[in-house]
C-alpha cells in the first residue's frame, strides 16, 4: 500500500468513525476552559506539534461549593521526533463527580504530513486504559433500590482514539474522538434495566493569533464538543497579549457560562494559567463558579525536539 493511500484509508476511517453515533445521555468527559493549552487530551494529532517537549498540569475544580461538584486533574507531556516527522505523547488524569470517580492512563502518536507551504497535518492514534468506581452504598436513596447495595469497580477500560490536527504557525483546526469505544459500566451482580456506558464524544477546535504589533497580540479559540442525546457544547474565547508575557481574555459557553483568563509567560519556556468560570445555568443557584490552574514547561526529556511551530 502506497504512502498516499495509507493517508487516504486514515482519513477515510476517521470520518466514518466520527459520523457514527451511539446513543447517549449526557457528557461524561472532563471539561476545560483552558482547552487551547490542553489540546493532546482532546486530540492525539496535536502531540509533537509545537516541535518541542512540553509538560502541562491543570488542575480544575468545578462549581465550587456544590456538593459533590466535579474535580479533575490532568497531566500531559508530549514531544517530536522532527527526522521522522511523528509525535509522541501520554497523559494522566482524574476524574470525580459525586460517588463517581474514573482514573486513565493513554499514549498518543502522530505523524506529520506537510499539505502546503504554510500547514501540516497531524494524524494522531491515542490508546490506553480507565479504571472507573462508583461508591454508590455510601449514597442516601429515598427507596430501596439493589443497584445502590454494592459499588460500582471496573478495573479495566480499555480504549482508543483518533484525531486530525491541522496547523501553522498562527492557526489550527482540530477534529478528534478521543474513545471510540463505549464500554459498558455495570454492577454484573444486579438485575437492572439500568446500563450506563463510556460515551463517545466528538471534538472540533480551532484558532487563529493576530500579531496586531510589535507589542501587542490577539488569539481567538473556539471549540465544539457533541455527544448523542445531549446538547451541543460551544466555547469561544478571546485573549490580547501585551509582547508574549501578559495575556487576559474572556470566554464563553453557550447557555452555560462565561468567565476570564489571565496567563503570564516568565520565560519562553515557561506559561502559567488561571480561569474563572460562573455559571449561567439552573445551577447559579448552587455554585460560586469554577476555578481552573494551569502550569506549562517546555522540557525535551530525549534531546529529540526543534523550534516551536505552532501557535495556540
Amino acid at each position: 500500500m502506497g504512502k498516499r493511500t495509507k493517508i487516504a484509508a486514515f482519513l477515510i476511517l476517521t470520518l466514518v468513525v466520527l459520523l457514527q453515533g451511539k446513543e447517549g445521555s449526557a457528557q461524561q468527559d472532563p471539561m476545560y476552559t483552558q482547552y487551547m493549552d490542553n489540546l493532546q487530551v482532546l486530540n492525539p494529532g496535536y502531540a509533537g506539534s509545537q516541535g518541542i517537549g512540553n509538560i502541562l498540569m491543570v488542575a480544575r475544580s468545578q462549581w465550587v461549593e456544590f456538593d459533590g461538584a466535579p474535580a479533575t486533574r490532568s497531566f500531559t507531556y508530549n514531544t517530536s521526533y522532527d527526522e521522522q516527522n511523528i509525535g509522541v505523547g501520554f497523559s494522566l488524569m482524574s476524574d470525580q463527580i459525586g460517588p463517581l470517580k474514573q482514573t486513565g492512563f493513554y499514549a498518543d502518536y502522530s505523524y506529520f504530513l506537510p499539505v502546503s507551504e504554510k500547514f501540516k497535518l497531524g494524524l494522531g492514534l491515542k490508546g490506553g486504559v480507565s479504571f472507573y468506581r462508583a461508591s454508590l452504598v455510601a449514597l442516601k436513596t429515598v427507596d430501596s433500590d439493589p443497584v445502590f447495595n454494592h459499588d460500582i469497580y471496573e478495573n479495566f477500560l480499555p480504549n482508543v482514539g483518533v484525531g486530525l490536527f491541522l496547523y501553522s504557525e498562527t492557526t489550527y483546526f482540530g477534529l478528534s474522538v478521543p474513545k471510540l469505544i463505549d464500554n459498558i459500566i455495570i454492577n454484573e451482580d444486579v438485575k437492572t434495566d439500568y446500563i450506563n456506558k463510556q460515551q463517545r464524544h466528538m471534538y472540533f477546535v480551532a484558532g487563529h493569533r493576530f500579531d496586531i504589533s510589535e507589542d501587542f497580540q490577539l488569539k481567538t479559540n473556539g471549540m465544539m464538543r457533541w455527544v448523542k442525546s445531549a446538547p451541543l457544547s460551544v466555547d469561544l474565547t478571546v485573549m490580547g497579549g501585551f509582547r508574549d508575557k501578559f495575556w487576559v481574555g474572556a470566554m464563553y459557553r453557550f447557555g452555560d457560562a462565561y468567565g476570564m483568563l489571565v496567563k503570564f509567560n516568565p520565560s519562553p519556556k515557561m506559561s502559567i494559567g488561571y480561569a474563572y468560570d460562573i455559571t449561567v445555568s439552573e445551577l447559579s443557584a448552587f455554585s460560586s463558579g469554577t476555578h481552573e490552574i494551569m502550569f506549562s514547561y517546555n522540557l525535551d526529556l530525549f534531546g529529540r525536539g526543534g523550534q516551536a511551530t505552532a501557535e495556540k
